[in-house]
């Protein structure tokens, strides 16, 4: 999988909204410092993050970007699926069709499985996790990232 500038910078401003005490609003140019970005990408980032439902803006003097749930509410897939994409099984077997204009083994694909199996994986791992299951220090959120996903995968769990 592919992780593009904007889904990282995109994930990176939506963290910082996180990290703000309940409801506190952050300007453009407070995310913008905070991650080292230029205030036009922060609001291009926002505005598409905004489209989404994922976070809104306030105008006048003290406006700014809120997210609109608890981080706890909002997923890694639903950001990738704001800001970017997972590549589809249906794209990779598009995209590598050699000098044809469809790949010679469409109809009958033994790889195909094996990108639609890491794509579900993929999505189901990006689905589980949190924006609050990425706030701390990279050791708890390692620790937290992998007892969520066994828990998520535990075919005992209902």
């Amino acid at each position: 999988m592919k992780i593009s500038a904007q889904e990282e910078y995109g994930l990176r401003c939506l963290l910082e909204l996180a990290r703000a005490r309940d409801g506190q609003v952050m300007t453009v140019r407070e995310i913008a410092g905070k991650e080292a970005l230029s205030s036009a990408y922060v609001e291009k980032l926002l505005r598409l993050l905004a489209k989404a439902g994922l976070v809104h803006s306030l105008r006048g003097l003290k406006g700014g970007y809120v997210l609109n749930r608890a981080p706890s509410q909002v997923t890694l897939g639903e950001v990738v699926r704001a800001i970017g994409q997972v590549p589809t099984t249906d794209h990779i077997c598009t995209q590598f069709t050699g000098m044809q204009a469809e790949c010679v083994h469409f109809s009958n694909c033994g790889i195909r499985s094996v990108w639609s199996g890491l794509t579900n994986y993929i999505q189901n791992f990006l689905d589980h996790a949190t924006l609050e299951s990425l706030l701390g220090d990279e050791y708890a959120v390692s620790n937290r990232l992998a007892h969520g996903l066994r828990q998520a995968h535990d075919p005992t769990r209902r």
